[in-house]
């Protein structure tokens, strides 16, 4: 009898788990049934499709008989990190998910293959190419996006390569999309955050003066500034990118504040754009002290920065605080907007980037014709280079273009970073 008991018990437990496992297959099923089916029909020869970008460039093609991309070969290297691969050697280009969405998917009947499959990108391919270009055989990371729409324009990244190139061994981090798959340390582009969350903690911040005589001692260690600036305003400070004025705020507003607006602001999430996931940022967390606080708050320290997140941030300050969540694809649908900076807090920071061109990046000069907010950063390594990144805005209702630079190890960010992003803000402008 106690054989029998425990053999019903064993068949019951089994048929528990049985049912158990059948129900979390049901579920999975029903929220990832579609990514798996698709995932695998795109790697299925037998579809077709063309993949486009803003002005009708073909940028990838494929059929059950062959695979192509654009006839250029600068527009197949400047567009690689947007289209990808048919292979998946770098797993930040749209080409896979596109080929997948040359089949339609229900829970019943599985995949079916649908007709006259084309996608179009809000991609210009030839700003693309002038980005490369300017670019030239550095590494680096260039976005541009209307900040009004949330279309991204440019999108490239280097080194990169020619997808039909297959007797020329890839430049290492070639398959790396820096836009969207790394990140980097911010440096003085940072002191935006820190601007932002003095604006919204200290109320007389504009009644307040900063004194900098190049260094500034807290408990002991030497925080260095890259020149010698005297008695400024807050104003002042950002423009002359004060690294004295922004260790003391950044010690003044407490490094539990510093990391809410880092969070608040999506720096140490990842994003998704278009069904690809973008890498995180880094900020510290866990107590410090003051000393290691003030160089995170001038972004440095373990600051990390992906350009991507940078791009929403400053589209969100071009655009009033509120963001269109940026987007490759062109949809039909309205893009998802969120209200990622306060407006009044936007406005200021509107103000002081502009002032920051006129005042101290002789903006009539280095950007002719270009109504341009920005913030330069020349961020700091540990072998004595540094990242060049220049980002920013066009107050500007016709060309209203959100645009991040980085350049690795490109030295100082206005005279590397920002001749850069003239060349392609111009070149935008006048198409």
């Amino acid at each position: 009898m106690k054989k029998i008991t425990n053999r019903a018990f064993s068949l019951l437990l089994i048929a528990s788990l049985v049912i158990f496992g059948m129900g979390v297959y049901i579920v999975r099923y029903v929220q990832h049934g579609e990514d798996w089916a698709l995932y695998f029909a795109g790697t299925n020869s037998d579809s077709s499709g063309e993949l486009l970008d803003r002005n009708g460039v073909v940028l990838a093609s494929f059929s059950p008989d062959e695979k192509l991309f654009a006839q250029d070969e600068l527009t197949r290297k400047a567009n690689y990190h947007v289209t990808g691969d048919y292979w998946g050697r770098t797993g930040s280009g749209i080409l896979r998910n596109f080929q997948s969405g040359a089949y339609d998917f229900s829970l019943l009947k599985g995949t079916t293959k649908s007709q006259n499959h084309t996608m179009t990108l809000n991609i210009d391919s030839e700003l693309n190419n002038t980005a490369y270009q300017a670019m030239g055989d550095r590494k680096g990371a260039v976005l541009l996006s209307n900040y009004k729409t949330g279309e991204i324009l440019v999108l490239m990244s280097t080194p990169a390569l020619d997808p039909l190139d297959e007797t020329t061994e890839p430049q290492d981090g070639a398959y790396i999309n820096r836009c969207l798959s790394a990140a980097f340390v911010p440096g003085s582009v940072f002191k935006l955050i820190t601007t932002a969350a003095a604006l919204e903690n200290i109320p007389d911040i504009f009644d307040r003066t900063f004194y900098c005589e190049g260094v500034y001692k807290i408990a002991g260690i030497e925080i260095t500034c890259s020149g010698t600036h005297y008695s400024q305003s807050f104003e002042q400070a950002l423009a002359n990118s004060c690294n004295v004025a922004y260790a003391q705020l950044a010690v003044m507003l407490g490094q539990d504040t510093l990391a809410r607006y880092v969070r608040d602001y999506g720096f140490m999430d990842s994003h998704k754009l278009n069904g690809i996931t973008t890498a995180k940022g880094s900020f510290p967390t866990e107590f410090v002290g003051d000393p290691e606080l003030a160089w995170a708050g001038i972004g440095q320290s373990t600051d990390l920065m992906c350009p991507y997140s940078m791009l929403r941030f400053v589209s969100a300050i071009g655009n009033g605080g509120l963001l269109y969540e940026p987007s490759l694809v062109k949809e039909d649908s309205h893009p998802k907007t969120t209200r990622l900076v306060e407006a009044s807090t936007a406005e200021s920071l509107k103000k002081m980037m502009s002032y920051n061109v006129s005042a101290h990046y002789d903006g009539q000069t280095n950007f002719p014709g270009l109504n341009v907010c920005a913030k330069t950063g020349t961020a700091e390594l540990g072998d004595g280079s540094s990242h060049s990144w220049f980002t920013g805005f066009l107050d500007d209702e016709e060309h209203p273009y959100a645009f991040v630079v980085l350049i690795e190890q490109g030295g100082g960010g206005l005279r590397s970073a920002g001749v850069l992003a003239n060349t392609l803000l111009q070149a935008a402008v006048n198409r």
